[in-house]
């Protein structure tokens, strides 16, 4: 009994992480595309320096970034997440049912669209929707470069997982760090991307970015 219970503490079942692949890969031909076609061949640093009256393309290459970035984020979060909601498990098409991923991923697109939404209704609602094209030009740039940040979370967590529950404090803090940099990074911007009075954008921070990350962490995690 003790050889047979030996033996089964060697029994290592390999994930297969193929499909993580798939995405890196898909996103990176993605953003080589936009960079190609939609950017004019500009390089990396090229994108994130340019002005906004030189830009071209922007509504499309926000949309990629945004694409690519609820991609990667919810490759990187599904591994975490405990379970699929019964509910959701139960609804089968064509035989098939959500898994972590997808139900992560559709949670996550239909939470930044109904968010992206609702800040064009406010950027309408106090009268600065002509600021609308450049805060998404703004903030196309900034979810670029942390969807690259995640793309190297995804490859470490998902290749190099030894350690992994221990890199979790870490994780934790280093998003909290970015949620924070990311309000600050919105409200100081040298291009003035917010409404100016200070009500509005107390406004923004509850309604547009507080309150949804909020309902976004109920939905997956509980």
């Amino acid at each position: 009994m003790l050889t047979f219970a030996k033996s089964l503490e060697l029994v290592r079942i390999t994930q297969q992480n193929d499909w993580v692949v798939f995405i890196i890969i898909g996103c990176i031909s993605l953003y080589v595309f936009m960079f190609r076609s939609l950017q004019r061949d500009s390089t990396v640093k090229e994108f994130l320096m340019q002005k906004f009256p030189d830009a071209s393309n922007n509504l499309l290459s926000w949309i990629i970034i945004s694409f690519v970035f609820c991609l990667v984020f919810a490759a990187f979060i599904s591994q975490y997440i405990p379970v699929v909601p019964k509910k959701v498990g139960n609804i089968h098409v064509l035989g098939y049912e959500l898994n972590k991923f997808g139900f992560t991923f559709l949670v996550i697109l239909g939470f930044y669209f109904i968010r992206n939404m609702l800040t064009y209704i406010f950027f309408a609602g106090t009268g600065t929707i002509k600021k609308w094209d450049l805060f998404y030009f703004t903030v196309s740039k900034f979810y670029f470069c942390i969807s690259v940040i995640i793309i190297i979370l995804c490859v470490i967590s998902y290749f190099y997982p030894d350690g992994d529950l221990q890199r979790l404090p870490f994780y934790f803090g280093g998003f909290l760090g970015i949620f924070l940099f990311k309000l600050l990074f919105y409200f100081f911007h040298k291009s003035d991307i917010m409404p100016q009075k200070w009500y509005y954008k107390f406004l923004y921070i509850c309604t547009l970015q507080i309150v949804p990350v909020l309902v976004l962490w109920k939905v997956l995690f509980f």
